[in-house]
């Protein structure tokens, strides 16, 4: 039996469905989890469906979340999707359920759930859902609003198709989706915008980004930074992409200063491996997108470092 066949059978056994994602959720996180949730509920009405998770930071445009107690986990089935470690879920008790499944598309480093399905080849965890979807289409059904969800999924983790996970089933699956009845320009409109001061700060992103002679960068958001620009952690994940903009920029991390001390570790590239770095400092990832934490400045120079290394590296591979 496929692993699509038998989370199917799952969903289909049990008359509660709870869903996770990861905590500070971007639009996979949300899409995924609130696209498969329609998914559900659309075919299966009868079906008790609740969005499990904490607040979705500037995404509600998206979706928000339900009350979820510890008694509605009592012979429930648990889904998480987009999240490939289990500290990062998001909610409490993801584990007191009947019985749980894992649907993700990171690197499966830690197998968690009584199924779990990983592709590590699709764009997104939206993709996957999608692809689900559309597995089964004598079987299954799906609201406008559940393709607009898994339709903005696949757009925030593919940067709009512009990073190199964007395959051609990638393109077919969003052109499937495109189909329903939803606002795509709207859409896309809510997940580019920012507001004002976050646009502010990216003036001092450019400003304040260094760059090594072989394109390794880095920048600093210190607390001093977030209270002049009055912004919060959660929208920092605006100004992530920015330095890629740069011709000569490899890989570079974004080293946000949380109150607690320590320092949230955003990674991104154009080529060398950056998730390996990311494992070595508590975090995680895909090869060209990850996200780490440094206990200290002495950790963050100890990133930036391995940063350089690998961006020699592969400059060497090249030539």
């Amino acid at each position: 039996m496929k692993i699509t066949d038998e989370i199917l059978a799952k969903i289909k056994e049990y008359e509660t469905i709870i869903i996770h994602r990861h905590k500070r959720p971007d639009p996979d996180a949300l899409g995924s989890q609130g696209g498969l949730a329609e998914i559900i509920k659309t075919t299966f009405p009868e079906k008790r469906v609740l969005l499990a998770g904490g607040p979705v930071e500037g995404l509600d445009f998206l979706n928000t979340m339900d009350e979820v107690t510890t008694t509605d986990y009592q012979g429930a089935l648990v889904i998480v999707t987009d999240t490939a470690n289990s500290a990062r879920i998001s909610g409490d008790d993801y584990d007191k359920g009947a019985a749980w499944i894992k649907i993700d598309h990171h690197p499966n480093d830690e197998p968690y759930g009584d199924l779990t399905y990983v592709d590590t080849a699709a764009s997104s965890c939206s993709e996957i859902i999608a692809r689900f979807y559309f597995a089964y289409p004598d079987e299954l059904k799906i609201s406008d609003n559940g393709a607009r969800l898994l339709y903005a999924g696949i757009v925030g983790d593919t940067g709009r198709f512009l990073y190199p996970a964007t395959s051609p089933t990638t393109l077919k699956v969003a052109g499937k989706l495109a189909e329903f009845n939803f606002n795509r320009a709207e859409l896309n409109r809510q997940l580019d915008q920012v507001s004002y001061k976050v646009a502010k700060l990216f003036g001092y992103v450019f400003e304040n980004l260094q760059m090594d002679e072989l394109g390794a960068g880095q920048v600093f958001l210190t607390q001093e930074v977030m209270e002049k620009y009055n912004v919060v952690d959660s929208e920092t994940s605006a100004v992530v992409s920015l330095p890629g903009k740069i011709d000569s920029i490899l890989a570079w991390a974004i080293f946000v200063a949380q109150p607690e001390g320590f320092y949230r570790v955003r990674l991104r590239s154009k080529g060398p491996v950056i998730n390996e770095i990311a494992k070595r400092h508590a975090g995680g990832g895909h090869p060209l997108a990850s996200g780490a934490n440094a206990k200290n400045l002495a950790e963050c120079a100890v990133i930036y470092q391995e940063i350089q290394e690998a961006v020699a590296s592969f400059r060497q591979e090249l030539a």
